[in-house]
């Protein structure tokens, strides 16, 4: 135990001196996590005179919106960026587990992305795309490419929240049906149109959002009423128990009642369509009974509705298995949403759809001022090209089963962590009062862990509807050894907690 407190307080130590990145198998580009690259002396020593900490507080409170809440007591105060690390204002590194909410995908300043963004930047920046421009015809065939028949029409956005509002309008104007069905706990985006799929009452604000949207049970076969042994896929099942036989599972067929009764009573007998994530991401990696997305397609589109696919946490081989989600579940969707890691942290969106679907809105006209630029193009390729050329789908499976296994090892041995699920580098940790009641874990006992876990070098993100659930989803260059630093580090987290527990 002592070296592994050790080894906590030496990844944590502010790191001042200038190191190249390692360059190991070939063109992948890992960081030694003993050797990042950080800003030098010189840097710092300009950062703590030019922009100290309580400067930075004042401005962030008086000049930006009070709803953009920050993580953490003390908010950090980030300067760089490199790979699966985050560096402070004082050089201080962590291990980033949250990837700006699923955002970076092949890494922090990843070198062939950032080479290519600065090639692009001296060349052409924006041009509207109502002219041609080669970086675009070359992104959305390389995108294309990657998905199913016949998804082969890219419409390109900014945000995952514009993807999914131009989805919902897309299946309304196909189908000349009006009604959405979602899950309860999706978040699908803040737009006034998404915000009628957002399904987590935090993210609404008692006014009148999108219409024509109806919730259906979740069916989360942790919390839910219904579940098993064998649900989901996933490495870990509930401890949960059932005695359904091979190849049934009762819970999955109670859910898929529930969808039925849903559009029974709550919609027309024609629909617009069903948006789903194939993981929940916001709501804390919620993983469905294994049959019950195709079975629940299938009575959609028997309603004259189509199936929406909201990949923008999923997608680009997160999950390990397969590079989009919705492809472990062995459907193929009508339309299919995609952003964040989409672009590496850049902002970038899309929504790729058929050509039947795509030539129903074209009947007018449909257009985007920043959709498709060049800088957004080559950057989307430089991503893809990535993804490839490091093995990240690979690495994912292969780093996300282990860390997966890591934290299921926790869930034996502490009280308090109820479930461990997910797939590739998808990975929730729900906290619990207890294994028995299933209670949430209270918001100050969460707080304090994360807090313990950030002080130590690694960060989390929280999720859930009761914020009860560590979310961790890295950039997918993140390491076995990056993996083994993070189970230490919550497993000291999680001994701290049981300390205060007997002490009080």
């Amino acid at each position: 135990m002592i070296w592994k407190v050790l080894s906590c307080l030496v990844r944590m130590l502010p790191l001042v001196k200038v190191h190249s990145p390692e360059v190991r198998a070939g063109k992948r580009y890992l960081c030694d996590p003993l050797k990042p690259l950080v800003m030098g002396a010189e840097m710092i020593s300009f950062l703590l005179q030019s922009y100290p900490y309580e400067r930075m507080l004042k401005i962030r409170k008086r000049n930006l919106s009070p709803s953009l809440v920050t993580y953490y007591k003390k908010p950090l105060l980030l300067h760089q960026g490199h790979m699966q690390w985050l560096f402070d204002y004082e050089g201080r590194r962590y291990l980033d587990l949250f990837a700006g909410v699923v955002t970076v995908s092949v890494g922090h300043c990843h070198p062939k992305v950032t080479a290519a963004a600065q090639k692009q930047l001296g060349r052409l920046w924006h041009t509207t795309n109502l002219y041609m421009h080669p970086s675009i015809q070359e992104y959305v065939e390389k995108l294309a490419a990657l998905l199913p028949d016949p998804l082969k029409v890219v419409y390109l956005t900014n945000s995952g929240s514009e993807a999914n509002d131009l989805a919902m309008f897309m299946a309304r104007i196909y189908t000349r049906n009006f009604d959405l069905i979602c899950f309860r706990g999706g978040y699908h985006g803040g737009s006034p149109y998404t915000l009628g799929l957002t399904c987590i009452g935090s993210y609404k604000h008692g006014v009148a959002n999108a219409f024509g949207c109806q919730s259906t049970m979740l069916p989360d076969v942790f919390r839910g009423p219904w579940g098993g042994s064998h649900c989901r896929d996933s490495l870990v099942q509930t401890i949960r128990k059932c005695s359904c036989s091979q190849g049934c599972c009762e819970a999955n067929d109670q859910y898929i009642e529930q969808f039925k009764d849903t559009l029974s009573t709550c919609v027309p007998k024609a629909i617009a369509g069903f948006i789903a994530e194939p993981i929940q991401g916001v709501n804390g990696v919620i993983q469905y009974p294994k049959r019950f997305l195709k079975e629940a397609f299938q009575l959609v589109r028997e309603r004259g509705g189509v199936c929406i696919a909201d990949e923008v946490q999923t997608g680009f081989g997160r999950t390990g298995s397969h590079f989009w989600g919705f492809q472990t579940h062995g459907v193929v969707p009508d339309i299919v949403t995609m952003a964040k890691g989409i672009g590496n942290g850049f902002p970038m969106a899309a929504v790729v759809t058929t050509p039947e679907i795509a030539n129903s809105l074209a009947q007018n006209l449909h257009f985007n001022t920043f959709g498709g630029n060049p800088m957004a193009c080559v950057v989307g390729s430089a991503v893809l090209d990535a993804i490839a050329e490091d093995g990240l789908q690979k690495n994912s499976k292969e780093v996300g089963t282990y860390m997966l296994l890591e934290f299921a090892k926790l869930r034996e041995k502490f009280e308090i962590i109820g479930d461990v699920r997910g797939k590739g580098l998808m990975i929730g940790i729900e906290m619990v009062k207890n294994k028995d009641s299933c209670e949430p874990l209270p918001a100050e006992e969460m707080s304090q862990i994360w807090e313990d876990c950030k002080d130590m070098g690694v960060l989390m993100g929280r999720g859930g509807i009761y914020n009860q659930t560590f979310r961790v989803k890295p950039p997918m260059c993140i390491t076995k050894q990056d993996a083994a630093f993070a189970a230490e580090v919550f497993h000291a987290a999680l001994m701290r907690h049981l300390e205060r527990t007997v002490a009080s």
